[in-house]
């Protein structure tokens, strides 16, 4: 028996080092469909919040999550102060709603409904789930930071959570499940 892998389409030679420019790798990163959450905590009375892309799950025991956010982050540094953060994923009706929390940092949650927990987690009312976390560890990697966060509540539509808004090639969509 012999097992042999599909031809695989043309692709050109790979890039250098010197070739991997910001703009291109925003590019290939950006074929990679992925999620999107909403990280958001009242600190000082304040709603605090910022929109993720780079949201996923990561274990069971203890129950992790992460997401990815960029060293330069002015709104990290607040958030990671609350006792509690909360996150939430995004429905698929909310792409004005994610643009909203990476906008103006005073109105990021005008006209939004948000549940606050007497920790101080933030989650958004109309997404798919949501979950109730600790800062677990934080991991420098270049020029993001990896935040590993433990859940301590989740709250989910079991029978029909919706569709989850998607970030594909700098814009969002929706995910459709075919037969």
């Amino acid at each position: 028996m012999s097992i042999t892998n599909p031809p695989v389409g043309t692709v050109d030679s790979f890039a250098t080092n010197q070739d991997l420019d910001p703009r291109r790798l925003r590019d290939a990163f950006g074929v990679f469909p992925s999620g999107v959450v909403a990280v958001a905590a009242q600190v000082e009375g304040r709603l605090v919040g910022l929109a993720a892309s780079s949201f996923t799950s990561v274990g069971i025991e203890p129950p992790l999550v992460s997401f990815s956010i960029a060293r330069a982050s002015k709104t990290w540094p607040d958030l990671r102060r609350s006792a509690h953060v909360g996150v939430t994923i995004l429905a698929e009706h909310h792409g004005a709603v994610c643009r909203q929390l990476a906008g103006d940092v005073d109105r990021r949650f005008d006209g939004v409904p948000v549940t606050v927990t007497d920790e101080g987690a933030v989650t958004l009312d109309e997404g798919i789930a949501a979950f109730d976390c600790t800062v677990y560890r934080e991991v420098e990697a270049g020029d993001h930071t990896i935040v590993l966060l433990e859940l301590h509540a989740v709250r989910y539509a079991a029978d029909d959570p919706g569709s989850p808004l998607v970030f594909h090639r700098s814009g969002f969509g929706r995910v459709t499940v075919g037969a």
